[in-house]
């Protein structure tokens, strides 16, 4: 019987060697401040992943590792049962981690000085392992409609793309941080645009499990042709909240683009993966079921409360309409703010942890991002934390 379905109850996570908690002052954060900014949640996992690892741990032995079929029909069967979608075995490479997969993928797909192109405001790695490769960013930028929901601009991204000579994309479906989980009809007009100008599409959707509007839908699935620009990026990390297991199942259907992939991780001496990692999916893929329908409701709640909260206690303040992920994207231009003002003040007077807006583009300024996986009291914290600070200025 699962055991982990408390949500309310709060973990003390300090001092547990947590990046969350155990290093505010070593990245120039107040000691005391409430951390609500890297993408993991304050939730146990489920008591069946627990188990697994005890099990584990019990045995005493860790070797080198490796699993075959047994796993890859596990992951195989997750994805056809939440998103409809069978890949193939020889399709399966495993990393640690979707971001050093990104990174593989620039390394694989493009060479130094070569522009690789994104969707800004976005998840701020992007960027990151395209510059730290010698390749150039080229943002197409999202555009915030009045439905406050965020749009692709697909005449800027046939422009980049035909003028910066672009030959790979990073997407993030579903959007992070702004929360949109793109429609079939977007990704199909924007993968129709890729083939049309042989851009390689490396689709990062670690958060394709938290969906509360609309559907995920997996790229390389939309159409036939997209199979052979793919590269999709999964992990049951964000599910499950197994990010410290550094493991993630990335499929490449086409053999031209994998043999490029695996030449990477050759490079970077990356073979196996630890046992943990690979039991911990096993368990959560297979017996983790209930944990996971249970940690979506209570995450869907966390984010209605934020929505009227906001909506009714910090005028100046909008909360964009987020259709998945557990990432709150909060529109604070209306308060009138200097935004470096604003990222001083949410941090040393309110003393949250927030992760600011401009760390995911220009775009983002005047943004700022905040991780509602926690228990409610924790929220309700932050939350009247926002409230004083605003009503203070």
């Amino acid at each position: 019987m699962e055991r982990h379905l408390d949500f309310d109850t709060v973990i003390d996570r300090r001092n547990t060697k947590c990046l969350k908690y155990d290093f505010a002052k070593a990245r120039g954060m107040p000691e005391d401040v409430l951390p609500m900014w890297v993408a993991d949640m304050d939730f146990k996992t489920s008591s069946y992943v627990e188990d697994a690892l005890a099990e584990w741990a019990r045995f005493g032995i860790f070797g080198y590792s490796e699993v075959q079929t047994p796993y890859f029909e596990i992951v195989r069967d997750w994805m056809k049962e939440h998103h409809g979608w069978a890949p193939q075995e020889e399709w399966l490479v495993k990393t640690p981690g979707v971001v050093f997969a990104l990174a593989m993928s620039v390394r694989a797909y493009t060479e130094p000085g070569d522009a690789v192109l994104i969707q800004q405001p976005v998840y701020y790695p992007f960027a990151e392992v395209v510059r730290d490769n010698g390749r150039n960013v080229v943002s197409s930028d999202l555009v915030l409609g009045e439905d406050r929901r965020y749009h692709m601009d697909f005449e800027d991204l046939e422009k980049k793309i035909r003028e910066k000579k672009i030959r790979l994309f990073l997407l993030c479906s579903p959007h992070n941080p702004t929360g949109r989980v793109w429609t079939g009809e977007e990704l199909i007009r924007l993968g129709d645009l890729c083939v049309k100008y042989g851009v390689t599409v490396v689709s990062d959707e670690i958060h394709h499990d938290i969906i509360f509007h609309g559907k995920h839908h997996v790229f390389a699935d939309l159409k036939e042709e997209y199979q052979e620009i793919s590269v999709i990026c999964t992990s049951p990390s964000k599910t499950f909240n197994l990010a410290g297991m550094m493991l993630s199942n990335i499929f490449i259907p086409n053999q031209a683009l994998r043999r490029k992939f695996r030449k990477e991780l050759d490079a970077a001496g990356i073979s196996q993966l630890g046992i943990m990692g690979l039991a911990a999916c096993e368990a959560a893929y297979t017996k983790g079921g209930e944990w996971y329908q249970a940690m979506l409701s209570y995450v869907k709640d966390n984010i209605a409360f934020t929505r009227q909260f906001v909506e009714e206690h910090i005028p100046g303040m909008a909360m964009v309409q987020l259709e998945g992920t557990y990432l709150v994207w909060l529109d604070c231009r209306g308060l009138g703010w200097n935004v470096d003002d604003l990222d001083r003040l949410i941090t040393h007077r309110a003393k949250l942890w927030l992760d600011r807006g401009g760390m995911f583009g220009k775009s983002g300024r005047g943004f700022q991002r905040m991780n509602v996986a926690c228990p409610r009291s924790v929220l309700k914290e932050a939350l009247r934390r926002l409230e004083e600070l605003c009503r203070s200025r």
